[in-house]
């Protein structure tokens, strides 16, 4: 595996993986590599040679309280993983290099960045978007790998390719989750023992929507007011946002007629996780992922 920490050494690199009608893969990360990411990067290698994966912690997606100086860093052991897993490159820019002086552009995908994290955190989707459509420039891939755990993201991102017709297909893969349901995340490693175990709660009230609508439940209402139950049953569990909302729109939905998502977030203890279902229309049933 050949590291690059230059942009200009990453844009020849794939510059001539194109030429030679190879088909790039990229999966962003900021590292804190976990077997969400490698599910990842196992998928990419199922489509693609060769495999880029990029690391870095991005600052403009990070606002002036949040978890910037404090978020896990671990080039090394990333290192060793990915060399493990067979990937081709690993893209690991500095700051300095993916935002030279002067830098003054930024991506706003309009309509969709505004409500449940958006509204959480202010000018998060700008810096991610900003980001992404830069990764993209940069390596240029055929497909690019996102998790379905950020589902927001993966829908904000998807439009922002296909708005300003860049040259890429988003592949969305499914959440992986720990044994007792947790949704793996980099974060997760702030929890203690008991908040690790308090943070279940989050799938579980996922699952009680899913139950719900298994039974025949279709109202949003009734179905919120169990997932908020489990919740509110977890004292270490303090509620950002629970909705459930059109997978196209974002928009909250009265009852189930499209596609949607269970959208949540939550703070245990000083950690802030979320979480999310896809609620899909299977003729004339309905199908629940989590």
């Amino acid at each position: 595996m050949e590291t690059i920490h230059t942009v200009s050494w990453m844009q020849q690199v794939a510059q001539e993986a194109r030429r030679n009608d190879r088909i790039v893969g990229l999966v962003p990360t900021m590292g804190a590599l976990h077997e969400g990411h490698f599910s990842l990067i196992r998928q990419a290698k199922q489509q693609c040679a060769p495999v880029v994966v990029s690391i870095f912690v991005n600052p403009k997606q990070f606002g002036p309280s949040e978890d910037f100086q404090k978020y896990p860093r671990q080039l090394e052991s990333d290192h060793a993983a990915l060399e493990g897993l067979g990937v081709d490159y690993l893209f690991a820019p500095s700051g300095e290099e993916m935002y030279p002086d002067r830098f003054r552009t930024a991506v706003t995908v309009e309509g969709l960045s505004e409500r449940l994290e958006g509204r959480t955190r202010p000018g998060h989707f700008r810096g991610v978007a900003t980001v992404v459509l830069k990764l993209l420039e940069i390596v240029q891939p055929r497909f690019a790998f996102f998790g379905r755990k950020d589902a927001q993201q993966a829908r904000i991102i998807r439009q922002m390719v296909r708005d300003l017709n860049v040259d890429a297909e988003i592949v969305v893969c499914p959440i992986v989750r720990e044994p007792d349901g947790l949704a793996l995340s980099s974060r997760n490693a702030y929890l203690r023992p008991d908040e690790r175990r308090a943070a279940t709660a989050l799938y579980r009230s996922l699952d009680a929507v899913r139950a719900g609508i298994a039974a025949g439940e279709r109202d949003v209402a009734r179905l919120l007011v169990s997932l908020r139950r489990v919740l509110d049953g977890e004292p270490k569990v303090a509620i950002d946002y629970a909705e459930i909302v059109d997978a196209e729109t974002l928009e909250p939905v009265m009852s189930l007629r499209k596609n949607c998502y269970v959208l949540l977030a939550a703070r245990v203890g000083n950690t802030r996780l979320i979480d999310n279902a896809f609620i899909e229309q299977d003729g004339e049933s309905l199908r629940v992922t989590l």
